[in-house]
């Protein structure tokens, strides 16, 4: 199982950890979260993340998330990415983490293109017609 970290500002991590609860009914034990503050020294931010990823990773790998590319969380991440075991997707939202969540089975690589599909195809206007795009973003 790929397991997945969300490194995002302040809580935001929990607080899509706590919709994906209310959405599923349980948050899995392969989905963390480390939040990043303003006073925080990204050195041991980047220690707590490479623990996490330890825990996290059970010979799959793990899924890197944070909110905004550039940004101090995102910078973590990609500093403690290594390609084919610790893969990370900037932009992080609830649709992104609910595909991922749920396809707990698949492999790294197939989750980083799930995240990715789940994170472009359910930014949709809400004025949107046809039930092809209720279907697009509800079949995680």
């Amino acid at each position: 199982m790929v397991g997945i970290l969300l490194i995002t500002h302040n809580g935001l991590g929990e607080s899509l950890i706590d919709c994906l609860r209310h959405v599923m009914g349980n948050a899995p034990a392969h989905v963390k979260a480390l939040s990043v503050l303003a006073q925080d020294d990204p050195l041991l931010k980047e220690e707590e993340a490479r623990a996490l990823i330890a825990e996290l990773d059970e010979g799959q790998g793990v899924l890197l998330l944070s909110d905004v590319y550039g940004a101090t969380p995102c910078n973590i991440a990609r500093r403690v990415c290594q390609p084919g075991r610790i893969e990370g997707v900037a932009g992080v939202n609830l649709p992104m983490l609910l595909r991922v969540a749920c396809n707990c089975n698949k492999s790294l690589d197939e989750q980083v293109k799930r995240a990715l599909e789940g994170g472009k195809e359910c930014i949709v206007s809400i004025d949107s017609e046809g039930s092809d795009v209720a279907t697009r973003c509800a079949n995680y």
